[in-house]
């Protein structure tokens, strides 16, 4: 795990092997920000024009690096674009690119404006979410390990934005690492046994349900989708409580920690990669456990509803007929529809918390990447408001996303003539709509509800960019967090 700390040393003389500083476009060129003055000096103040003849633009993220050549202590520089105004996400992003791009570096300093707590906090947190890599099974030594320490050039009373910083890195990398397990070992059982130990760790109460309880307690949505494997599934239920809490959030994620199809078989290309089909109970996973580690002051129960999705003599088939928990019927026309039966399940038994609101989070369609690629999460809500502050709370927190409608029409396509409702529609269009319309059958009277279709953005199948790793990427668990914090302050 990276270490991050502060340093107030000058950064001609910080003993550490690389140093990053930012900047920004200037005519035909480029100009190092605020913060990097130290180093201009060291270097007769042709930083500028060194980086220039290099080619630097100053466009975010562009990373160029030059030879210290014995000016300063550190041998390496990396100069990060910044761009002309730099958001938030900017800043993160520019930051995780420069530490990404230094695997193989022990120590770094990195010197972007800190010129509040906040700006600390975008620094320290892009930093650590670039310093990542899933090495768990690797057995050579040609791998780049990312960077072992960053020594943040800040205050040294800006700690608390530092240690907030750590809390959403780490759990933004515990999703990860969970994605990027490969189902031979992360079945159901371990997924909540994963959940348990960061339980322990965190102080949450813990509720785990398996294959016998869930049949008895008659949740057919999970038990019908897990049945065709021989990894029986799982509901988890953790929750976090805080004296001071006057409102109640209830997070649900979809936790499929393989999906084949089941007999509804999925072709090979678009199997490989659904590993990473538990991405939303992860992601409940991470949230929780940064809002417990944060004290939020909101009462957050999250469930993970969890099962492997395969074919067998035992699986279910399209036209079985289950009965999700609290009685409605399904349909099953479909057995690659089977995130909304596990969730549908979830979604009932939560409205027993009492929730102000209800959150699903779940890799539900691959209508959501038509719709809107890779890196931006499909958000739908009972409730245009809700719907806007939950878009709102993921733009501060740095994760793309875009409210979608749930037109009416669309329900008249998942009726079914022998039970309640159907699993999929008939029309094939809007498959990300008609979900979140699947999903909105089983909130409970009352209850405000968004639904969030993160399908692409869970997985990276293409190169690395900002901090975004290749491969599991963590998404929507800052999402979480930032939409607890909201609750908590009435903003939501």
């Amino acid at each position: 795990m990276t270490s991050i700390g502060l340093d107030g040393t000058a950064l001609a003389s910080i003993d550490v092997d690389a140093i990053v500083i930012g900047v920004a476009p200037a005519g035909t060129g480029v100009a190092p920000v605020a913060g990097s003055e130290d180093l201009d000096r060291a270097l007769d103040g042709r930083l500028a024009e060194a980086l220039t003849a290099l080619g630097a633009t100053g466009k975010v993220g562009e990373v160029t690096k030059l030879p210290a050549l014995g000016a300063v202590t550190a041998t390496v520089i990396a100069a990060v674009g910044l761009g002309e105004s730099p958001s938030a996400e900017d800043v993160r992003r520019a930051a995780g690119a420069a530490v990404r791009s230094l695997a193989g570096t022990a120590r770094v300093a990195v010197a972007l404006p800190t010129a509040s707590a906040a700006d600390v906090e975008n620094v320290a947190l892009g930093a650590l979410l670039g310093a990542y890599s899933f090495d768990t099974y690797r057995t050579g030594d040609d791998h780049k390990a990312p960077v072992q320490e960053i020594r943040l050039v800040a205050a040294a009373s800006e700690e608390a934005a530092v240690e907030r910083a750590r809390i959403l890195a780490d759990s933004v990398k515990l999703v990860r690492d969970l994605v990027n397990t490969p189902p031979s070992h992360l079945a159901p059982e371990g997924l909540a046994a994963e959940a348990a130990r960061v339980a322990a760790d965190t102080g949450l109460t813990i509720e785990v349900l398996d294959e016998k309880a869930l049949a008895e307690g008659g949740y057919g949505g999970i038990t019908g989708v897990g049945q065709g494997s021989v990894n029986p599934p799982r509901l988890v239920r953790l929750a976090h409580t805080h004296p001071e809490a006057s409102r109640t959030l209830v997070l649900v994620g979809k936790g499929i920690t393989f999906d084949s199809g089941g007999l509804s078989l999925k072709p090979s290309e678009a199997m490989d990669w659904m590993k990473s089909d538990m991405g939303g109970a992860g992601a409940v996973l991470g949230a929780l456990a940064a809002i417990a580690r944060l004290g939020v002051k909101a009462n957050v129960v999250g469930y993970m509803a969890i099962a492997e999705n395969m074919p067998s003599g035992t699986a279910q088939r399209p036209s079985d007929v289950l009965r999700i928990y609290g009685g409605k019927t399904v349909e099953v026309l479909n057995t690659d529809a089977e995130g909304r039966l596990v969730l549908a399940d979830a979604i009932v038994r939560a409205g027993e918390d009492s929730p102000d609101l209800l959150v699903d989070i779940a890799t539900l369609t691959g209508a959501q990447l038509v719709a809107l690629g890779t890196r931006t999460t499909g958000v739908m809500a009972n409730d245009d408001d809700v719907r806007a502050k939950v878009v709102a709370a993921a733009d501060r927190a740095g994760e793309p996303s875009w409210g979608m409608p749930l037109p009416p029409e669309l329900r008249k396509g998942l009726d079914s003539t022998v039970a309640d409702i159907a699993n999929i529609s008939g029309d094939r269009w809007g498959g990300m709509l008609v979900a979140g319309t699947f999903l909105r059958e089983f909130v409970p009277n009352g209850v405000r509800w968004a639904h969030l279709d993160i399908a692409g953005p869970a997985f990276n199948k293409a190169e690395p960019y900002g901090y975004t790793p290749k491969g599991g990427t963590g998404a929507a668990a800052r999402t979480l967090v930032q939409i607890a914090e909201d609750l908590a302050e009435g903003v939501l």
